[in-house]
């Protein structure tokens, strides 16, 4: 069963819009190993100014697949550069088993 993987970031108001580019940014730093991680199916990259927040959002094929985000070296040496900007990422981050979909999130 496939596993949506949710990772939250809070910053202060201030820093939302720095933050945001930042984030998108990340995709030329992000996109080359994402893209040969066995099980991913789908990666999404989100922003809400009205809660100065940002996500990430991951379709795996297993929790296996979705874990090896915790080890994936380009993807921790950002957390940092956001955590020295104010932004807090909300722990543990979550690994849900899918129980439904509507639509693909294939790529």
């Amino acid at each position: 069963m496939p596993v949506v993987r949710v990772s939250i970031i809070r910053c202060p108001p201030e820093h939302f819009t720095e933050l945001r580019q930042m984030m998108l940014d990340s995709e030329n730093i992000l996109a080359p190993g994402l893209n040969v991680m066995s099980g991913l199916e789908a990666f999404f990259v989100g922003a809400d100014e009205a809660t100065s927040s940002l996500t990430n959002v991951s379709v795996w094929k297993t929790l296996a697949d979705a874990q090896q985000m915790d080890r994936f070296q380009p993807m921790l040496d950002l957390g940092k550069s956001f955590t020295a900007k104010g932004a807090t990422f909300e722990r543990p981050i979550m690994n849900y088993a899918m129980q439904w979909q509507i639509g693909s999130a294939t790529r």
